[in-house]
C-alpha cells in the first residue's frame, strides 16, 4: 500500500500512546515475499501451524502478515521484540495480551477485509474495530431485516437504492465493533444493538437490548481509511483523542 492509497499519514518517529489516546493503524496485507518471511519469523509455533492450514497460499500469507504486523505494532509500544509477545483469549475468542507482557495496560483489537487490516490500540480501555469493503450484496435487505432493529431496517429501506449498500455496511460495522469491544463477537445479538443512523450525521450507539445506560458507556467513531472501505471503532469511556496512522515497511 502506498501513501496515496491510505487516507491517513505515516506516524512520527517517536510515537507515544498516552492514556487518553486511541491509535488506529491501517495496513495492506499484500506484502513482498521478503516482508512476509520476516513477519513469519515473529510468529509463535501455533500461529505458524494455523498459517499452514489455509488451503490457498494468499490466505496463508494474509494471516502471516496480519499476525506479524499485530506483533510488530504492539511490540513497538511495549519495547518488546514481536516474537516475545504472548496472547490469551477470552471465552468468546477475543484476543488480549498476556499479563506478563503488558496485558494489564495495553488493549487492542483488529479487523481485516479484502486485503486490508486495521489495528486499534489503547491503554486500559476495551475497544473493538470492524472493517468491511463496500460491495453489492444481493441479500442485504434480507440480512438487515433479520439482524437489524426494525428502525434501522426501515431507515435503510427508505434510502435510494444507490445508497442502501453503504448504509448497510455502515450499520453492520458499528454493530460488529461494539460486539467485538464487549468480547461477544458474532455470538452476540446484532439486533439487540441499536444504532442511530441519519444521512449526513455521525452514527450513535443508542441502546443495547433496550438499555440506554449500557450504551452510554461506549463511544462510537466511524472511520474511512481507504476509499471503498468502511470501518467503525467502539471505545470504552469518553474524553479520549483519536490518531490514525498507516503502517509501512
Amino acid at each position: 500500500m502506498t501513501p496515496l492509497d491510505c487516507l491517513w499519514p505515516l506516524p512520527p518517529k517517536n510515537l507515544m500512546l498516552s492514556s487518553d489516546e486511541v491509535h488506529v493503524w491501517c495496513a495492506s496485507l499484500d506484502q513482498s515475499a521478503s516482508q512476509v518471511q520476516q513477519l513469519a519469523e515473529t510468529l509463535c509455533p501455533d500461529e505458524r501451524k494455523r498459517a499452514e492450514r489455509f488451503h490457498f497460499e494468499r490466505d496463508s500469507k494474509h494471516f502471516i502478515v496480519s499476525r506479524g504486523l499485530l506483533r510488530t505494532i504492539l511490540g513497538g509500544y511495549l519495547g518488546i521484540e514481536p516474537s516475545q509477545l504472548e496472547f490469551q483469549y477470552g471465552s468468546r475468542g477475543k484476543p488480549a495480551l498476556a499479563e506478563t507482557v503488558g496485558g494489564s495496560t495495553l488493549c487492542f483489537n483488529l479487523s481485516h477485509s479484502h486485503g486490508l487490516a486495521l489495528y486499534a490500540i489503547a491503554r486500559v480501555r476495551e475497544l473493538g474495530i470492524d472493517l468491511e469493503r463496500i460491495r453489492p450484496l444481493p441479500d442485504a435487505e434480507k440480512i438487515a431485516q433479520r439482524f437489524f432493529s426494525a428502525r434501522e431496517h426501515s431507515m435503510i429501506c427508505s434510502l435510494p437504492t444507490s445508497k442502501q449498500h453503504e448504509a448497510f455496511f455502515h450499520c453492520w460495522t458499528c454493530k460488529e465493533a461494539y460486539l467485538k469491544a464487549t468480547g461477544d463477537g458474532l455470538s452476540g445479538s446484532l439486533n439487540q444493538v441499536d444504532i442511530l443512523l441519519a444521512p449526513g450525521e455521525p452514527a450513535k450507539l443508542l441502546s443495547v437490548a433496550g438499555n440506554e445506560q449500557d450504551a452510554s458507556r461506549w463511544c462510537l467513531q466511524q472511520l474511512t481509511p481507504v476509499p471503498g472501505y468502511m470501518a467503525a471503532l467502539v471505545v470504552e469511556g469518553h474524553g479520549w483523542r483519536l490518531a490514525c496512522w498507516q503502517w509501512s515497511e
